[in-house]
């Protein structure tokens, strides 16, 4: 697996793998209503693409094959982080997230699903609060969670 600056092209493709990772990856802590209203299918293309090129966006790659993509901005809030299902725990999160926090100054952070949550808290991430989301009218639980800047070396 590799990762690589975001392109323009890579945006719909980012677009279904989100669709399908939400519908699979966090059926198991979602209900179908609120999989439907997080990821309905009609992203806007044109506002995801210019948000991923004004953050810092990054994508991994595995034989050539788009596997999963994150992007942060300067301030260091992960707004996305999105992994395949069929390469869940094998490394990507990890690999696209550590690449983010060594290009971006911390402190970081980042609102996670209840399926995202221990892999943040993993990472060094804390909960701040626990909260409700409201999506066309869905409910969904998330937790804004926050990670701190490494102490500086002396």
């Amino acid at each position: 697996m590799q990762l690589r600056p975001y392109r323009t092209a890579d945006c719909a493709e980012l677009a279904a793998l989100f669709f399908n990772t939400v519908h699979t990856v966090n059926a198991k802590d979602y209900t179908p209503a609120q999989l439907d209203a997080w990821a309905d299918g009609q992203v806007d293309l044109a506002a995801w693409d210019k948000s991923f090129l004004a953050h810092r966006t990054l994508v991994a790659e595995d034989a050539g094959r788009i596997v999963g993509f994150a992007d942060m901005d300067a301030s260091g809030y992960l707004d996305r982080l999105y992994v395949h299902r069929d390469f869940q725990r094998r490394g990507a999160a990890a690999a696209l997230c550590g690449a983010l926090e060594a290009a971006v100054p911390g402190p970081w952070a980042t609102h996670a699903s209840i399926t995202a949550r221990p892999f943040f808290e993993a990472r060094g991430y804390r909960v701040v609060r626990a909260q409700q989301v409201e999506r066309h009218g869905v409910l969904l639980t998330n937790f804004v969670m926050e990670k701190p800047a490494p102490p500086a070396a002396d």
